[in-house]
C-alpha cells in the first residue's frame, strides 16, 4: 500500500524553507522520539545541505529509555548531534542551547572578528506535522506564541519568535514527503497523529 499525497501548501512550505535558510545559523530538526526514522522527512537532508543541524528528539518521556540511548548512539555514529527533550515539562531544553552554542561557535567568532557583536543566534525549526515543534517553541520562549494542537497542520506559515537570551526561532509548518512508500512508517505516522487517520 502506497500513500500518495502532497498538498499544495507542503510544496510551498518546502520552497519557503529553502529561501529562508540563508537567514539562519542552525537548523533544529524535530523528530518524535517514539518513531525517529518514521518521523524523519528524507527530503530535509537535501533541503538543508551543509547548514549546521541539531536533531531534537521530542516526546522522549513517551518513548523507551533503553531505545533512546540506542538512537542517540545511532545518530552519534552519523556525526549528527542530538538532544532528547520533553517539551511539556521543559526537560532537555538547556541541552539545546548548550549544543547550539558549540555548533555555531566558529561562525559567531568570525562575525565578532568582523565587528558584528551581540547578534542573536537564529535557528529554524523543521519537522513533520505534530512532532511538537510549536510546543517546543513555547517551552523555549516561556510563552504561548506558537499555536499548538493534537492534529497535523496547526502552524500555517513561517513566524519568527524571540526566545529568552540570545536566540531567535523561525517556526515553519510541518512538511511531509510526497510518497509514503513504507507501510510501517505510514502507520506509525497515523498512530502518532502526523497524518490524518483517513
Amino acid at each position: 500500500m502506497n500513500i500518495n499525497w502532497y498538498p499544495g501548501h507542503m510544496k510551498k512550505t518546502k520552497e519557503t524553507i529553502k529561501n529562508s535558510l540563508p537567514l539562519v545559523d542552525i537548523v533544529y530538526e524535530v523528530l518524535d522520539a517514539r518513531i525517529p526514522m518514521s518521523s524523519k522527512n528524507p527530503d530535509i537532508d537535501n533541503i538543508i545541505s551543509n547548514k549546521p543541524r541539531l536533531i531534537i528528539l521530542n516526546k522522549a518521556d513517551l518513548s523507551n529509555e533503553e531505545y533512546n540511548k540506542k538512537w542517540e548512539e545511532f545518530f552519534y555514529s552519523k556525526k549528527i548531534p542530538t538532544v532528547f527533550v520533553n517539551s511539556l515539562n521543559a526537560t532537555g531544553l538547556n541541552q539545546i542551547i548548550k549544543k547550539t552554542n558549540i555548533l555555531i561557535k566558529d561562525k559567531m567568532n568570525r562575525l565578532q572578528k568582523k565587528g558584528v557583536k551581540n547578534r542573536p543566534v537564529r535557528a529554524m525549526i523543521l519537522g513533520i506535522p505534530n512532532v511538537g515543534k510549536s510546543t517546543l517553541i513555547n517551552s523555549l520562549s516561556g510563552k504561548k506564541g506558537a499555536k499548538t494542537g493534537n492534529k497535523p497542520g496547526v502552524t500555517k506559515g513561517n513566524q519568527w519568535i524571540k526566545i529568552k537570551g540570545n536566540l531567535e526561532l523561525l517556526d515553519t509548518p510541518g512538511i511531509l514527503w510526497p510518497k509514503l512508500e513504507d507501510k510501517d512508517s505510514a502507520l506509525n505516522l497515523a498512530f502518532t497523529g502526523a497524518i490524518k487517520d483517513e
